[in-house]
């Protein structure tokens, strides 16, 4: 029997956006597959870092939130063509040495089986501003 699933559209986009302001990391899970694949906007390789497997990924979305802890990402727009998709955001947060982020992007996204099979984040590169005394 062949499995019909739902596509991913901008508005599925739109409720991982929501989870990720929520800081919810089993909702963002929901919408990924078991065999799912982050690239995160910096790391050690041309890709920043990959993380393969659900468990993988799980901790580094969760870890996220831990290097800034009041992360938001805003004034999101989603697109969607066929089996891929991009987010368009605006991140903001506070490090944990209070300095302020502010810096735009995008996720470009791979779909399989009406879920997210890879998200690879790419953000601008800009200073964080110094903390408040």
């Amino acid at each position: 029997m062949l499995n019909v699933f739902p596509p991913v559209t901008e508005a599925t986009l739109a409720a991982f956006s929501h989870a990720w302001n929520q800081h919810d990391v089993e909702a963002l899970m929901s919408f990924m597959t078991e065999d799912c694949v982050f690239e995160t906007a910096a790391g050690p390789e041309a890709f920043g870092s990959r993380h393969v497997g659900s468990e993988a990924v799980r901790r580094a979305f969760a870890a996220a939130w831990q290097a800034v802890p009041d992360a938001q990402w805003l004034n999101g727009q989603h697109f969607v063509q066929g089996d891929f998709g991009v987010s368009q955001w605006t991140f903001v947060g506070t490090g944990l040495d209070g300095s302020r982020i502010e810096t735009d992007g995008v996720d470009v996204f791979a779909f399989k089986d009406g879920k997210i099979q890879s998200k690879k984040a790419f953000r601008k590169a800009r200073p964080s501003s110094p903390a408040k005394a």
